[in-house]
C-alpha cells in the first residue's frame, strides 16, 4: 500500500483549511472500515453504535460526517484527510481494521496521516478490553493528531466500541480544547470528562 510522505501528513496549502471551531460547531467524522459493510453484505452496526454512544455523551447538537470504506489503506487515508482538512472535523472516530489480519490496516492509515501519535489511547482501550476478553492483546487500535483533528481507532464490534469509548472519551474533550477545537459539553450522568481546573 502507498503510504503518505511527511509532506502529505499536513495540509500543504493546496486545500485551504476551514476555520476551526467557528460558531462552536462540533463536527465529528465517523468511518466504519469494513470490506463487507462497504459492499452492503451486512448492516453497518459499528458506525451506528458510535453515533448512538456520542448522542448519549454529548449535550446539544453535533454534526456528523459519515463514511463506510473497505479495508484499503489508501482509501482510509483519503477519507481521514477529507474529514480533517476539508470537512473540518475536530474528531474522527474509526471502527474496524485494528486486528492482526492481513487486511487490517486502519492503524497504519492513521499513522500515515498523523503528525503526532497518542499511544495512551490504545493502551487504555486494551487495558479495558482485557477485562472482558483475553484476545484484546491482539488489538492494535491507536490515536493521533492531524493538524487540529484528533483521530481515534476503535475495534469493530459494537459492544467493544462502547467499552472502549467509555474508557477514553473522558480525555477527548480536553484534547480537542488543546487543538483549538470547539468546546464539547457532555452529560455528567453518562460520562465524566476531565478538564484541569
Amino acid at each position: 500500500m502507498k503510504n503518505l510522505s511527511d509532506k502529505d501528513k499536513s495540509n500543504d496549502g493546496a486545500t485551504p483549511l476551514l476555520q476551526r471551531g467557528a460558531g462552536g460547531e462540533v463536527r465529528i467524522g465517523i468511518i466504519n472500515v469494513s470490506d463487507r459493510a462497504s459492499k452492503g453484505i451486512y448492516e453497518d452496526l459499528p458506525g451506528k453504535a458510535i453515533v448512538s454512544t456520542l448522542n448519549e455523551y454529548i449535550m446539544g447538537d453535533w454534526e456528523q460526517e459519515y463514511a463506510i470504506v473497505p479495508d484499503e489503506q489508501h482509501l482510509i487515508e483519503q477519507m481521514m484527510i477529507e474529514m480533517a482538512d476539508i470537512k473540518n472535523c475536530c474528531l474522527i472516530i474509526t471502527s474496524g481494521g485494528t486486528g492482526p489480519a492481513l487486511r487490517d490496516v486502519t492503524p497504519e492509515a492513521t499513522e500515515a496521516v498523523c503528525t503526532k501519535m497518542l499511544p495512551g489511547f490504545g493502551e487504555q482501550m486494551r487495558r479495558e478490553s482485557l477485562k472482558y476478553v483475553s484476545t484484546a492483546i491482539l488489538s492494535r487500535q491507536t490515536a493521533g493528531i492531524r493538524n487540529e483533528t484528533l483521530i481515534v481507532n476503535l475495534p469493530g464490534k459494537p459492544k467493544a466500541i462502547r467499552q472502549c469509548l467509555d474508557a477514553v472519551f473522558p480525555a477527548i474533550p480536553y484534547c480537542i480544547d488543546l487543538l483549538n477545537g470547539p468546546f464539547i459539553e457532555c452529560r455528567s450522568e453518562v460520562i465524566q470528562i476531565f478538564r484541569p481546573a
